[in-house]
């Protein structure tokens, strides 16, 4: 870790205990004022929520710093501390719960490759004490359920899934070297959901090969635990998912501008690339060249108004040439996750046929217990059919979505983007109910509308598929402890075309979900 961001990081820490100090003795002090008692316990309450980010912070700042930080390393300082402590001091260490799991002698005390382990809130983890190199082993757990109220989705859609079951590890080497191996043996499969190296050469140069998450989506790019809705909203069907190949990104001005820029193998809108015909392979043997900047310009500002506020836009570009038996083109889901549009196939099939063209501008802003997202992403593909005449019919698709998606915490926790912390846990018999959190959105996907002319020899068939999905969500979200959730939303979406007497009917589905993070 950089001297200047610990140095950063603790000089942040001092000065919000020294705030909380003034403001306890200024209460002590004026008694026969009689302050508000209510607006000092909030002001406490924030200053000690804004404490316990910043110690994430201090314990992530070794983390992978591709795009918005995939994975989380245990602290350095914690180490150091265990490894030049006495043999006495490090036993008695050992002996309290979540210590050592034994005590260190006064020989591996003051040796670099001392082990040292333990298990917190994010994961089991072995480090050694110079705390240069860390593993730690993790998981995410995922148990769902789908209703849907309305009278044509049928009933067998109403299920119980296993969404996600993912152990995994990661961790840094030479205080440098990231690496995470993440598969997922849910929905009755066995896949590799991420698998890279990073090497964090300079805060401004971090060099990653391997498969994670494109730098395009917003939402996509924001850690699974810190989801507002179970599903994504609908501009994360447009841009891709995890992808493969190497990537270069990096922070400028000490994290008010991000960026990154890679080559990758590619996949259609909304997959990875184990979804394409040689799963974790090019379909096309060309690259896709995937961008995106991101800017927090007040990040450093005093005003905590301001401070949580970025903006920034992503994109990718290829050459994307499928064939009737391998078209290359997408497919979309409606909210509920049930079938809304694909292309023809068959022996007439509409296939990829030229340039690719994806662009996403986005914008979050959090202030307080409340949170947003907004996002647009489009789509511009060239593509053919072959129709039955013989003759063959090309065109450009540019198909878009966008969302704007609101979150507030009752318990008056502070919202971020990818860290969060419940003041209180849930466990029967001691006070304390987590913490709980209103959530909505506005969604849109909407299809060119020249797939769906000239009749039998048109790209789509509008008696099958959609040509636009428009969704209102909302939901609540019980976090008991920063480990475990349950969720539970609702969305209604209503469609134009994609029935054969004109448009599909409504849709209503009722998600729940269990997660289990750590």
């Amino acid at each position: 870790m950089p001297a200047r961001e610990r140095f950063v990081v603790v000089c942040a820490l001092l000065s919000l205990v020294s705030a909380f100090a003034a403001d306890v003795a200024r209460a002590q002090a004026t008694p026969a004022a009689q302050p508000d008692v209510s607006a000092l316990l909030k002001r406490i309450d924030e200053q000690e929520q804004r404490i316990r980010q910043l110690e994430d912070k201090l314990e992530n700042l070794t983390q992978q710093a591709s795009g918005n930080a995939h994975a989380q390393v245990s602290s350095n300082s914690q180490a150091r501390t265990q490894a030049q402590a006495a043999p006495a001091a490090a036993a008695a260490a050992a002996s309290q719960p979540g210590g050592s799991p034994a005590p260190l002698t006064a020989e591996s005390a003051l040796s670099p490759s001392a082990a040292v382990g333990n298990l917190s809130p994010q994961g089991i983890y072995l480090q050694s004490a110079d705390g240069a190199n860390v593993i730690r082993f993790r998981g995410n757990l995922a148990v769902d359920g789908r209703w849907y109220t309305d009278s044509v989705t049928p009933e067998s859609a109403d299920t119980w899934l296993l969404r996600k079951a993912r152990p995994y590890f990661e961790g840094t080497l030479d205080n440098i070297y990231d690496f995470r191996f993440m598969p997922d043996f849910a929905n009755g499969k066995s896949i590799l959901v991420e698998a890279y190296a990073a090497a964090r050469l300079a805060p401004w140069f971090v060099l990653q090969a391997g498969k994670f998450k494109a730098p395009v989506g917003l939402e996509r790019l924001q850690p699974d635990q810190y989801d507002r809705f179970i599903e994504l909203g609908l501009p994360s069907s447009i841009v891709p998912n995890r992808n493969l190949g190497l990537q270069v990104a990096g922070d400028v001005g000490a994290g008010l501008i991000g960026y990154a820029l890679g080559a990758f193998d590619g996949a259609t809108d909304g997959q990875s690339t184990d979804s394409n015909p040689t799963p974790d392979a090019s379909p096309t043997g060309r690259p896709d060249y995937e961008a995106r900047l991101f800017a927090q310009p007040f990040a450093r500002f005093a005003n905590p108004y301001l401070r949580g506020f970025g903006i920034g836009i992503a994109g990718t570009y290829a050459n994307f040439v499928g064939t009737v038996s391998n078209p290359l083109v997408p497919s979309y889901k409606t909210p509920g996750q049930l079938a809304m549009f694909s292309y023809r196939t068959g022996t007439t099939a509409t296939y990829a046929n030229g340039q690719q063209v994806r662009w996403s501008p986005q914008l979050y802003y959090y202030a307080g217990s409340f949170g947003l997202i907004a996002e647009y992403a489009e789509s511009s593909q060239e593509v053919a059919r072959r129709t039955r005449s013989s003759l063959l019919r090309t065109g450009t698709m540019n198909n878009s979505a966008w969302q704007v998606s609101m979150g507030y915490f009752l318990t008056g926790e502070v919202a971020a983007y990818n860290a969060f912390s419940p003041y209180s846990t849930f466990k029967p018999g001691t006070p304390g109910w987590g913490a709980w959190e209103i959530v909505a959105r506005y969604h849109e996907l909407t299809v060119d509308e020249a797939a769906f002319l000239e009749g039998a020899d048109s790209f789509a068939d509008p008696t099958t598929s959609a040509r636009a999905a428009r969704a209102l969500g909302a939901g609540i979200n019980w976090y008991l402890n920063r480990n475990l959730r349950w969720m539970l939303d609702f969305e209604h979406t209503r469609f134009e075309l994609g029935a054969k007497n004109g448009s599909r009917a409504p849709e209503d589905a009722l998600f729940t979900q269990l997660q289990l993070t750590f």
